[in-house]
Protein backbone atom coordinates (compact mmCIF):
# COMPACT_ATOMS: atom_id res chain seq x y z
CA UNK A 1 0.00 0.00 0.00
CA UNK A 2 2.57 2.15 0.80
CA UNK A 3 4.72 1.66 -2.29
CA UNK A 4 1.09 3.27 -4.73
CA UNK A 5 1.13 5.91 -2.41
CA UNK A 6 4.71 6.78 -3.70
CA UNK A 7 4.02 6.47 -7.32
CA UNK A 8 2.16 8.70 -9.60
CA UNK A 9 -0.96 8.11 -11.13
CA UNK A 10 -0.76 9.04 -14.47
CA UNK A 11 2.29 10.46 -16.65
CA UNK A 12 2.36 14.43 -16.23
CA UNK A 13 0.78 16.58 -19.03
CA UNK A 14 3.06 18.74 -21.07
CA UNK A 15 1.40 21.72 -21.94
CA UNK A 16 2.69 23.35 -24.89
CA UNK A 17 4.97 26.31 -23.11
CA UNK A 18 6.75 23.69 -21.35
CA UNK A 19 7.58 22.08 -24.74
CA UNK A 20 8.31 25.77 -26.00
CA UNK A 21 10.83 25.90 -22.91
CA UNK A 22 12.30 22.32 -23.62
CA UNK A 23 12.98 23.81 -27.30
CA UNK A 24 14.96 26.74 -25.44
CA UNK A 25 16.95 24.54 -23.13
CA UNK A 26 17.75 22.99 -26.05
CA UNK A 27 19.28 25.40 -28.11
CA UNK A 28 21.26 26.02 -24.94
CA UNK A 29 22.79 22.63 -24.52
CA UNK A 30 23.76 23.13 -28.18
CA UNK A 31 25.17 26.71 -28.17
CA UNK A 32 27.34 25.25 -25.26
CA UNK A 33 28.41 22.01 -26.95
CA UNK A 34 29.06 24.32 -30.19
CA UNK A 35 31.84 26.57 -28.55
CA UNK A 36 33.38 23.93 -26.92
CA UNK A 37 33.20 21.26 -29.74
CA UNK A 38 34.75 24.30 -32.60
CA UNK A 39 38.07 25.81 -32.80
CA UNK A 40 36.79 28.80 -34.00
CA UNK A 41 33.11 28.91 -33.48
CA UNK A 42 31.28 31.46 -35.39
CA UNK A 43 30.02 33.81 -32.82
CA UNK A 44 26.63 34.59 -34.89
CA UNK A 45 25.81 30.97 -34.45
CA UNK A 46 26.94 30.68 -30.53
CA UNK A 47 25.36 33.90 -30.10
CA UNK A 48 22.20 33.62 -31.46
CA UNK A 49 20.84 30.49 -30.66
CA UNK A 50 22.25 31.46 -27.38
CA UNK A 51 19.34 34.30 -27.83
CA UNK A 52 17.00 32.05 -29.18
CA UNK A 53 16.93 29.98 -26.32
CA UNK A 54 16.48 32.30 -23.91
CA UNK A 55 13.37 33.62 -25.86
CA UNK A 56 11.71 30.46 -25.85
CA UNK A 57 12.45 29.75 -22.03
CA UNK A 58 11.39 33.11 -21.23
CA UNK A 59 7.90 31.91 -23.26
CA UNK A 60 7.74 29.25 -20.83
CA UNK A 61 8.70 31.30 -17.92
CA UNK A 62 5.61 33.57 -18.99
CA UNK A 63 3.17 31.02 -17.99
CA UNK A 64 5.19 28.78 -15.56
CA UNK A 65 6.74 31.74 -13.98
CA UNK A 66 10.13 30.75 -11.89
CA UNK A 67 11.14 34.63 -11.61
CA UNK A 68 15.06 33.31 -10.39
CA UNK A 69 14.70 31.92 -13.61
CA UNK A 70 12.97 34.43 -15.61
CA UNK A 71 16.00 36.78 -14.36
CA UNK A 72 19.21 34.92 -15.52
CA UNK A 73 16.89 35.04 -18.98
CA UNK A 74 17.14 38.30 -19.18
CA UNK A 75 20.88 38.41 -18.48
CA UNK A 76 21.34 35.61 -20.78
CA UNK A 77 20.22 37.32 -23.52
CA UNK A 78 21.41 40.32 -22.83
CA UNK A 79 24.81 38.98 -23.46
CA UNK A 80 23.73 37.04 -26.48
CA UNK A 81 23.02 40.18 -28.12
CA UNK A 82 25.97 42.21 -26.82
CA UNK A 83 27.73 39.14 -28.23
CA UNK A 84 25.76 39.60 -31.58
CA UNK A 85 26.74 43.51 -31.90
CA UNK A 86 30.25 42.73 -31.28
CA UNK A 87 30.36 40.31 -33.90
CA UNK A 88 29.11 42.89 -35.78
CA UNK A 89 31.34 45.97 -35.10
CA UNK A 90 33.93 42.73 -35.91
CA UNK A 91 32.68 41.90 -39.51
CA UNK A 92 32.45 45.69 -40.56
CA UNK A 93 35.87 46.84 -38.92
CA UNK A 94 37.22 43.79 -40.98
CA UNK A 95 35.49 44.80 -44.18
CA UNK A 96 36.47 48.07 -43.58
CA UNK A 97 40.27 47.09 -43.72
CA UNK A 98 39.66 44.66 -46.23
CA UNK A 99 38.67 47.35 -48.89
CA UNK A 100 40.94 49.75 -47.58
Amino acid sequence: MMLAAMMPAAMPYIDWPTMVGFGGMGCIIWAYWYITARDAPNPFVQHGVNLMGAALLTVSLMYHLNLASLVLEGFWASIAIWGLWKAFRKRKAFSKRKNA
